[in-house]
């Protein structure tokens, strides 16, 4: 089951400009970032997320000849090793913006003309959710370098919550069925297919951590206690000698400040906790006498959840209230399982029984066994992309990605 062409086609268009929209603001020396593993050049994501639908829809798919001539050379992920992206001879952003507008409008052409058969429909759907996450990453991006919040063309909702308790939610144990469904539609291969887990009961928090409660973790010395920390977190710890989470830092008075794009705001203690890698969750949740939730729990309480009342496609411009949009209180009924902050969850990102690569084979099989997963999308990924069985994966390392926490009872 594929997306309606024409619906395609709007959507193919839009995600487009949002990738251009979120360099357009910045100026040619705020393009040059430095080389950093948690990032790309800047005109090089917006390059390469154009060439991966020219190469597999265009290419691959129709036969079509490259529309650059240097195109492989400059925009392959596969052949181009990270730190090389800054050794390349880029072309201007006019060139970049050129090219990316022809690969735009050669896939409107084929949609037109109904060239793209299933297998091409598949391909393209992937492109454009692979163009989604880019996008992220660049929103990313802007945050680790300290740039202005990105401007969207995209209506923002006023922020409404509700207030309570915060209360673990029930889940029974039982057989439980994870995983896509092929009648589900798109979904990407480390998803398939829906197996069977058994599950011990477990209760879950309805809402994620917000930065009020992991002040309360830092203030008591949490970041210099190793019993909070597995070893790999410990060491990690102490090669940064990390003290606060990342963007954090004390002001004259010794109030916690947060950096948000180029601005420092003082802490929120109600807002979603961002910003911390899984070694971080791991630690908080210890030192509260709890855990992480492993990604089969989170996806069981995500589907006894009203997921579509999370913080998507910029809904608030940035992260809310634990307690904002709530709108799910159902049977388990937690808050914002989907959108406002990534989730970490216990689990390392595996294959699935009897999983197959697509084909980017790439995608899935390079990460296997490295990176732990996280789940249910953040107030920067598209509504478009994000459902119960999404699995994302990072490394423990890392906390410059809009992640955060919930935490479950032992």
């Amino acid at each position: 089951m594929h997306a309606d062409p024409a619906d395609l086609a709007e959507k193919v268009a839009e995600a487009r400009q949002r990738s251009m929209e979120l360099v357009a603001d910045l100026a040619d020396h705020q393009l040059r970032v430095p080389h950093l593993a948690t990032l790309n050049p800047l005109l090089w994501e917006v390059g390469h997320a154009a060439y991966f639908q020219e190469y597999w829809v265009l290419r691959e798919g129709l036969g079509h000849a490259p529309l650059h001539p240097k195109a492989d050379e400059l925009f392959d992920s596969i052949s181009i090793e990270h730190e090389s992206r800054w050794r390349l001879a880029m072309p201007t952003r006019a060139e970049v913006r050129g090219y990316v507008q022809a690969v735009q409008a050669s896939i409107q052409e084929v949609l037109a003309r109904g060239e793209l058969e299933e297998r091409e429909l598949h391909r393209l759907e992937f492109s454009l959710y692979h163009e989604d996450m880019h996008a992220e990453a660049l929103t990313y991006a802007r945050q680790t370098l300290g740039y202005p919040a990105p401007r969207v063309d995209l209506p923002q909702d006023s922020v409404h919550e509700q207030a309570g308790p915060r209360v673990d939610r029930p889940v029974p144990g039982g057989a439980y069925r994870v995983g896509a469904r092929p009648e589900d539609g798109f979904c990407f291969d480390n998803e398939r297919w829906a197996h069977e887990v058994i599950l011990e009961p477990f209760a879950i928090s309805c809402s994620a951590v917000s930065e009020g409660e992991y002040l309360a973790f830092v203030e008591d010395g949490g970041y210099r206690r190793p019993e909070f920390w597995g070893a790999d977190g410990w060491g990690w710890r102490q090669a940064l000698s990390a003290e606060l989470p990342l963007y954090w830092r004390r002001d004259a008075s010794g109030q916690m400040e947060v950096r948000r794009f180029d601005a420092w705001e003082t802490l929120d203690s109600q807002r979603s906790m961002m910003h911390v890698n899984w070694y971080e969750a791991d630690a908080f949740a210890r030192w509260g006498g709890r855990r992480l939730p492993t990604e089969a729990e989170w996806e069981i309480a995500a589907r006894g959840s009203q997921v579509a009342a999370g913080n998507l496609d910029w809904r608030a411009g940035g992260a809310v209230s634990t307690h904002a949009f709530p709108g799910a209180d159902s049977e388990v009924g937690c808050h914002q399982m989907v959108g406002n902050v990534w989730e970490w969850t216990a689990t390392t990102f595996d294959p699935y029984p009897g999983f197959e690569a697509d084909m980017y084979s790439q995608y899935s099989t390079s990460s296997f066994r490295t990176r732990k997963v996280l789940r249910g999308g953040c107030w920067a990924t598209r509504s478009r992309v994000v459902r119960p069985t999404l699995r994302n994966y990072y490394t423990p390392n890392r906390r410059d990605v809009f992640a955060g926490l919930r935490t479950c009872a032992l």
